[in-house]
């Protein structure tokens, strides 16, 4: 059963984000949109959650800066090297917060912004 609040992401480059939230996460291609021909969404599961991607070529990618994704991850610190591998961003290491939680602050390779975290 779908969620209440799905989250999706707009991209000039659908295979880009594809190759990127697989290769990092693990994510599962749970549908595609058409079933062939030129792909317009792919719905990815990510643990108990879902992400879609829109493929839209009208789109600039860069520093969106509004919306932040949040995924919760086993292992944060292992994680990091891929999100340069896969053609993002991990400006900085990931901290501890005082919420107990081991964070870091990294972009997709369109410049959405992502924390991936560690419940401590």
């Amino acid at each position: 059963m779908p969620g209440t609040v799905s989250a999706i992401v707009v991209t000039p480059d659908i295979e880009r984000l594809r190759a990127f939230y697989v290769g990092l996460l693990d994510a599962a291609e749970e549908e595609r949109v058409p079933a062939e021909g030129p792909l317009f969404y792919l719905g990815l599961g990510i643990g108990d959650s879902r992400l879609g991607l829109v493929a839209d070529a009208d789109v600039t990618a860069g520093s969106p800066g509004r919306v932040l994704l949040s995924i919760e991850v086993p292992d944060v610190d292992a994680l990091l090297p891929r999100v340069r591998e896969l053609g993002g961003s991990a400006p900085a290491p990931s901290n501890d917060m005082p919420w107990g939680q081991r964070v870091a602050h990294v972009s997709d390779p369109d410049g959405n912004a992502l924390n991936l975290t560690q419940q401590l």
